[in-house]
């Protein structure tokens, strides 16, 4: 199997979109290794003259050279994976993450956030990451721990979206800002047009569930991913496994709604891979699984249910 690396630069991002009429910048087989750097952060959110942290060449080049559209979100990519079809499905292993450059930002404004009528003013701040012991000094002194992951990793929308914007998370992922998606954990996406055409972005070196304020410490990050077209399989919306859980995921406006599409589907996984009934995997999903708020501020909000591996064992 090959590597391939693609960094962030004014000609191998997209800036606040999907689309599937993309080009890919390659085409990589179905079980090659994937490296990708990505920045973070438009105009208003950089650090001011004079700071201590220094802005990536890539980041000041793009926003030299770009403008966004329709969303926020500087995103690499895409790339191609050799065969894929719609209705299959990319397995998107996470081998690895890594800080891109030593400082994040939070910011939050009025009118946004899960409490858009509460603060009267903007406020962006800037973080600074320790990448060897991995933690985030906040301007008054708590150390965060750093757990960094994608907020968003996505295939291609369907064509006949059209270009469509990064801020809701949709069935092709993107801005999910599921922060179960750590090094070690394997995303699962339904495929929506030929070749997937995958791309990362929206860095975070630490979140809490939720994302209150509609950032996390935001960030430049260097991941690592193994990618596997699965023929095998046929999902609708995203799931994924770490370690330890297996995890269904669901976006809508409404959190009720997420719940109603998160349980049905690991209601559909446990009789699938537990061999249970639909009434045992409901039992199961009450006594076992946990319900998860992902995000509450993407205008689609997201729910995770998470149920540990060891329940999936056969009966014997």
């Amino acid at each position: 199997m090959a590597d391939h690396r693609l960094d962030a630069a004014p000609d191998t991002v997209h800036w606040g979109f999907f689309d599937a009429s993309l080009k890919p910048h390659f085409t990589v087989e179905s079980g090659d290794t994937l490296t990708i750097s990505s920045v973070s952060g438009g105009r208003d959110q950089l650090p001011p003259a004079g700071s201590p942290f220094a802005l990536p060449k890539a980041l000041a080049d793009i926003h030299a050279t770009l403008q966004p559209k329709v969303g926020p979100h500087i995103l690499t990519g895409p790339i191609a994976v050799r065969g894929a079809k719609p209705g299959d499905v990319l397995e998107v292993r996470i081998k690895n993450i890594d800080l891109n450059y030593g400082w994040g930002y939070n910011m939050f404004r009025p009118l946004s956030g899960a409490l858009p009528d509460d603060f009267k003013e903007k406020r962006c701040i800037h973080i600074p990451l320790d990448g060897k012991r991995m933690i985030g000094t906040l301007p008054w002194g708590l150390e965060i721990p750093l757990r960094p992951f994608f907020g968003i990793m996505a295939v291609a929308p369907p064509p006949q979206w059209g270009v469509i914007s990064t801020i809701p998370p949709r069935k092709n992922g993107g801005n999910m800002d599921n922060k179960e998606l750590v090094a070690g954990a394997t995303l699962y996406l339904p495929i929506h047009t030929e070749g997937a055409l995958f791309s990362v972005g929206d860095g975070h070196a630490a979140q809490g569930d939720g994302e209150v304020n509609v950032n996390a410490i935001e960030t430049g990050l260097i991941g690592t991913f193994e990618l596997h077209l699965r023929k095998d399989m046929s999902l609708e919306w995203p799931m994924a496994e770490t370690p330890t859980h297996v995890l269904t995921m669901a976006f809508d406006p409404d959190l009720d709604d997420c719940v109603v599409i998160a349980l049905r589907d690991m209601i559909k996984l446990i009789g699938a891979r537990a061999g249970l009934s639909r009434e045992d995997a409901y039992s199961l999903c009450s006594i076992a699984a946990d319900l998860r708020v992902t995000q509450v501020v993407n205008q689609s909000k997201g729910i995770h249910c998470m149920l540990e591996k060891r329940y999936l064992a056969r009966p014997r």
